[in-house]
């Protein structure tokens, strides 16, 4: 048996894992709750944990900012892992690996300043300029 998963880890791995979920489904199967008849209507007709009656739809629309917001924060989640990945060798990097990390740095206030000009960051509506009141001829000259 040995031999065989050394020679074909990928197989017995395979097997391994249908084993596994096998076991898992068959024990669910065996030990979970059965409803039938009546109660099984009944049951199907109870909101799920909460307890609200679902109202509306459950197509909602979203906003394209959120779309927006969602892509920026993977970008610069994903360039943060980097900057996690550099951290246990910034000494052994020396001066030319800070001054890498530093230009990467760079690019990334770049990107959120050019952000930040565009209008990515913005989450509400565009505020509106009030014009400053001007004050009439004052009561009692002229």
């Amino acid at each position: 048996m040995s031999e065989f998963c050394t020679q074909h880890p990928l197989l017995s791995y395979t097997i391994a894992i249908v084993i596994l979920l096998s076991a898992m489904l068959a024990l669910g199967a065996a030990t979970g709750m059965r409803r039938v008849g009546a109660a099984r209507g009944r049951s199907m007709d109870v909101p799920f944990e909460s307890g609200m009656l679902p109202v509306g739809s459950a197509h909602l629309r979203v906003p394209i900012h959120y779309y927006l917001v969602a892509m920026v924060f993977v970008i610069f989640d994903v360039e943060s892992v980097f900057l996690f990945a550099w951290a246990p060798v910034s000494v052994a990097a020396g001066w030319r690996g800070y001054c890498a990390v530093l230009v990467f740095i760079l690019f990334l206030f770049g990107a959120l300043a050019y952000l930040w000009r565009w209008g990515g960051l913005d989450w509400g509506p565009k505020p509106r300029r009030i014009a400053p009141r001007h004050a009439g001829p004052a009561a009692g000259t002229g």
